[in-house]
């Protein structure tokens, strides 16, 4: 059986994936190689999260190091908007390589009604987002607990903390709302939250 979040550590084994005029429709979200490659090879698919069907779906985030931010509203009626989605993915962009790509805004969906259920209005600090292939494999060179397969490198997951909650505070209740992938990684004190398939570790 595998223990709860924060009662003897990590979960033992890597996760399979990773150690939208000026609106869009909530269903053009775009499709990857890599993120085929990696749901074949896990072979579970998640549902798309449960949202509030609300008008509006609005997140804050600051990124770590850059302090670049993003406090806003990036849904409403029905529709993802563009301009917000882009200031986003400047947020998420790998730094490394100064280059964006286009998030999949189901990770904002995430993000967004986790701290909804957390009751805070605090942004979400993000240690890391998108990852060029060429950065996810220097990384995954440097240590093992980061996947050749990341579904950073899709636009899918972001490493982050979320101030005033510990990391196991974030991680256990991500895991019990079975939004996507929930990594807890307490000794750095941040969280992994992914849109992709349902798991844990």
């Amino acid at each position: 059986m595998r223990k709860p979040f924060g009662h003897g550590g990590l979960w033992s084994g890597a996760c399979p994936c990773c150690g939208p005029e000026s609106l869009v429709p909530a269903d053009a979200v775009p499709r990857r190689g890599v993120l085929a490659a990696v749901l074949a090879g896990v072979g579970v698919v998640a549902s798309g999260p449960v949202l509030a069907q609300g008008a509006t779906r609005s997140l804050r985030v600051r990124r770590q190091v850059t302090l670049d931010s993003f406090s806003g509203v990036y849904f409403r009626d029905g529709r993802y908007d563009r301009d917000a989605l882009r200031r986003l993915d400047y947020v998420f962009r790998d730094l490394s390589r100064a280059e964006t790509t286009p998030m999949d805004p189901r990770l904002f969906d995430v993000m967004s009604t986790v701290a909804r259920q957390m009751d805070s209005d605090e942004p979400f600090e993000v240690v890391s987002g998108y990852r060029t292939p060429e950065t996810n494999a220097g990384n995954a060179s440097r240590s093992r607990r980061v996947s050749r397969v990341s579904l950073h490198m899709s636009g899918m997951a972001a490493d982050c903390r979320l101030p005033g909650r510990s990391a196991v505070q974030l991680a256990r209740l991500a895991s019990e709302m079975r939004l996507g992938g929930v990594g807890l990684y307490s000794r750095d004190g941040f969280v992994h939250l992914d849109c992709g398939p349902v798991r844990r570790w």
